[in-house]
């Protein structure tokens, strides 16, 4: 475990030697606020409308800002996580140091478990500054936190989802661009999977909406966690990191 947490501190860090982790953050930040900016306004126009003229039933802070916030979080992560994860094992490759990594005393298990937990820890990093959020909703208006931690909870799950898928296609090539297209391509294809189950056969379609990733999420934006939800996203990381681990293993005797 020394040796993973080692990895994945190191690794971590090196996000902050260049660029990229700031401008990452940045992006997401901003684009995160103004969605803040524009839910917390509209849901405040509609409460407006509702008081006034009473049309129709309130909506609560959960269903006006909460969800859609949160929901378009796992968006933009879609788009982000893909920058994160291709130079993991990419950039190894390119400069030849993997060679080191391969024949160094860690084992290669440990390797593939650190290099996902850095991305992880630089996405949680990034979740977390958003908890900004839900305190300024808890302050100022009658928030229900169940909705928030599970919100939190599935976001945490989906992103370890697409960190796996990107550090799978990572250890597939030495081309960082190319880890980062076909990383955003595995997530958008398993994330849009069961738009196929409505014109599928009554298996098929069961078969299609269990593999989709956002499928899973629903029950969390709803304040609900099933524990087939929570198995699914955690079986699909171990997975993702075992085929790492094998492309890794059928490089290293290749080499």
């Amino acid at each position: 475990m020394k040796k993973i947490w080692t990895i994945a501190w190191k690794d971590f860090r090196t996000y902050f030697t260049s660029p990229i982790a700031y401008v990452i953050i940045a992006i997401f930040l901003l684009i995160m606020g103004w969605m803040f900016f524009w839910n917390l306004s509209h849901f405040n126009q509609q409460a407006l409308q509702y008081q006034s003229f009473k049309m129709g039933k309130g909506m609560s802070i959960t269903d006006g800002i909460i969800r859609p916030l949160y929901g378009n979080m796992n968006v933009i992560f879609l788009f982000l996580v893909p920058f994160i994860t291709m130079r993991l094992f990419a950039e190894e490759r390119k400069l030849q140091t993997i060679q080191l990594l391969l024949t160094s005393p860690v084992k290669l298990s440990e390797m593939v478990i650190g290099k996902f937990l850095s991305s992880f820890l630089l996405v949680s990093t990034m979740l977390a500054l958003t908890v900004v959020y839900p305190i300024v909703l808890y302050i100022y208006g009658n928030l229900d936190v169940g909705p928030v931690v599970t919100s939190y909870l599935g976001t945490l799950l989906l992103f370890s989802c697409y960190l796996a898928v990107g550090v799978l296609c990572s250890s597939m090539t030495e081309n960082q661009i190319l880890a980062g297209a076909m990383t955003f391509g595995g997530c958008l294809f398993l994330w849009l999977i069961n738009w196929a189950s409505q014109s599928a056969g009554p298996v098929y379609s069961d078969i299609l909406d269990y593999l989709s990733l956002i499928q899973h999420y629903n029950n969390f934006s709803q304040g609900i966690i099933q524990t087939s939800d929570v198995i699914f996203y955690l079986s699909f990381v171990a997975t993702g990191l075992f085929l790492t681990h094998r492309v890794l293993d059928s490089y290293r005797w290749r080499s």
